[in-house]
């Protein structure tokens, strides 16, 4: 598939009102009230007993000295209290590019659910709200933190709004974004929901594209790997 025919998909997944998708579909929603023996589409995908097993990884980029500058640039929290990635440092880490507008945004169940399976073996989701496709993020902070603990029960640390391409690219993303995914992609950030999975130690990062899952086993199995030994 062509990196224009890609983003045609990524445009038309991401056109979709968030609240309509299937994991989000209000009828899907309600079937455990008009049958409460019949558990919900959402709440069977947000709970962690439900993640599948691991796969096949694939192939994680070795680093060194490139992610020094990442590990120490400053930046928020969503509640405006100053972080830096090194503060998470000796977990494994699964940053995320968010949004709250985008048909993909129910990928908010899952992450939660990875972050409740393997925060106590040394994990967490660090995700990073971003305006910059089809102005799917326009909210303030207090906004989207309100969506987030609300509608998905976010419990994962969420940072600033921030840009991930373009010249106001974030050191973070500098230096995430010359990495390649299986496919071979480099470069720009190519919708809401792209992910890194970064080993606790720092010396692999596994890069995904927005419409691989969390719930994916090829990422569950790079998350396994990269937890602390």
């Amino acid at each position: 598939m062509t990196k224009l025919a890609i983003v045609a998909a990524l445009l038309a997944a991401c056109s979709k009102d968030p609240a309509k998708t299937a994991g989000d579909d209000p009828k899907v929603i309600q079937g455990s009230l008009a049958d409460p023996g019949r558990p919900s589409t959402v709440a069977a995908a947000g709970d962690p007993k439900n993640l599948p097993a691991p796969g096949v990884a694939p192939p994680a980029t070795a680093v060194t000295k490139e992610l020094d500058a990442m590990w120490n640039a400053p930046i928020k929290t969503l509640q405006g209290k100053d972080t830096k990635l090194a503060d998470y440092k000796g977990k494994a880490l699964l940053l995320v590019n968010v949004a709250s507008k985008c048909g993909l945004t129910p990928q908010y169940t899952t992450l939660e659910a990875l972050q409740k399976k393997y925060a106590d073996k040394g994990f967490t989701v660090i995700g990073f709200p971003c305006n910059q496709f089809g102005g799917q993020e326009p909210g303030t902070a207090e906004d989207i933190e309100t969506f987030c603990s609300t509608k998905y029960g976010v419990t994962f640390p969420m940072t600033e709004k921030i840009d991930v391409n373009g010249d106001g690219r974030h050191e973070i993303y500098k230096t995430l974004t010359p990495l390649a995914d299986d496919k071979g992609h480099t470069g720009d950030i190519r919708w809401n929901f792209e992910k890194f999975v970064i080993s606790a130690d720092g010396s692999k990062i596994t890069r995904f594209d927005p419409q691989v899952k969390p719930d994916d086993p090829k990422l569950i199995a790079a998350l396994e790997a990269g937890l602390p030994k």
